[in-house]
């Protein structure tokens, strides 16, 4: 992570344990203009050639929205889900779509700042054919939801969910902090979570906003976390019973996105898509 006083810049880097192809995912932020670019880089195990450079925002998005729908089938309770989305932009559809793939979804109640911005997103989302509806707070969205998607952090940071909200029973899928200094959810959310499932065990635990504001309040959050290899695995339990409050955070790691990466270069191959850069990068012998 390097930090300037208006931008930063973080590198995710990853190599798979076959003959895959390893990479790295840069993540470049103008802090005055609120504005991101996502550029992932793919090279070749046993020659070190790049081999691909790639839009890794389409790819963050689609990607984080599938491992999150894994999580919240297992977390959720059975039966048709009835879902709270806060936030409306490409995160946020995108895991509405994801959990629809999965589950069957009987309403969708959708909370952003804007009234626009939630008619826009019923708007491009008709097509799944969902009861979506738009309600004025976080509050009212979440309230009575069996499962809650928290897609969007507010400007000041403050947290956009709070746990006095939840309903028994009822999970939630957090996607928003992942550096100590953003909050999506509040301690409380914590607290009450019987189950905390990250994708990345230590660093959900000790480098997310939410996660240090919880152990600041002295909520004991290592006793009831896992990963969610362990949880997909079996190696650790995921609900035990209806009345459990189970919570899904996620910081992305590398190899999701390098996997996802791959994929689409291999397809890109077979389609006779994308561009030759017009020079060679060689790699050079040590």
């Amino acid at each position: 992570m390097a930090r300037g006083e208006q931008a930063w810049l973080r590198t995710l880097s990853g190599a798979p344990g076959d003959s895959g192809l390893m990479g790295l995912k840069t993540i470049a932020v103008a802090l005055s203009s609120r504005r991101v670019s996502y550029l992932i880089s793919l090279f070749d195990q046993s020659s070190a050639e790049l081999v691909a450079l790639l839009d890794g925002h389409s790819i963050t998005g689609y990607r984080t929205a599938a491992t999150s729908a894994l999580a919240a089938d297992m977390l959720a309770k059975l039966g048709a889900l009835s879902v709270a989305v806060i936030g409306s932009g490409f995160e946020a559809q995108n895991h509405l779509r994801a959990i629809a793939a999965v589950r069957t979804v009987d309403a969708v109640r959708v909370f952003s700042p804007r009234p626009q911005s939630r008619a826009r997103f019923i708007s491009e989302l008709s097509d799944l054919g969902l009861a979506i509806s738009a309600e004025d707070s976080a509050e009212a969205a979440v309230r009575e939801a069996t499962l809650v998607i928290c897609a969007a952090r507010s400007r000041d940071e403050s947290p956009t969910l709070l746990g006095e909200w939840l309903a028994p029973g009822s999970s939630v899928v957090s996607i928003g902090s992942t550096l100590p200094e953003q909050r999506e959810v509040d301690p409380e959310t914590m607290r009450r979570a019987d189950l905390i499932v990250a994708d990345e065990l230590r660093e959900v635990l000790d480098e997310t906003g939410d996660a240090l504001a919880a152990r600041r309040d002295g909520i004991d959050l290592d006793s009831k976390t896992v990963s969610l290899s362990d949880l997909v695995s079996g190696r650790a339990p995921g609900r035990q019973d209806d009345q459990q409050v189970l919570l899904y955070k996620s910081v992305g790691g590398a190899i999701q996105d390098l996997a996802v990466a791959a994929m689409c270069v291999a397809r890109a191959r077979e389609a006779g898509l994308g561009a030759t850069l017009p020079v060679k990068i060689t790699p050079v012998a040590k």
